[in-house]
């Protein structure tokens, strides 16, 4: 996520691991455990749609690492 917060057009399909509140976002948003986000995040880096790509199929297998 960019530092200065009026400059986000180009971060919106970047998923930074390293922010609370993102790694939080994206489990909500996915329906899945922050535990499995932070990996899923991990794994993939900041691409967002490999991630949310990812985080799909963990919940269509209904898998759960915690």
């Amino acid at each position: 996520m960019a530092d200065d917060k009026t400059k986000t057009a180009a971060d919106r399909r970047l998923v930074s691991g390293t922010q609370k509140y993102e790694v939080d976002y994206f489990a909500r948003k996915h329906g899945i455990a922050a535990a499995d986000a932070r990996r899923i995040i991990k794994q993939h880096g900041s691409d967002r749609d490999a991630a949310d790509k990812a985080a799909s199929r963990l919940k269509a297998r209904g898998e759960s690492v915690s």
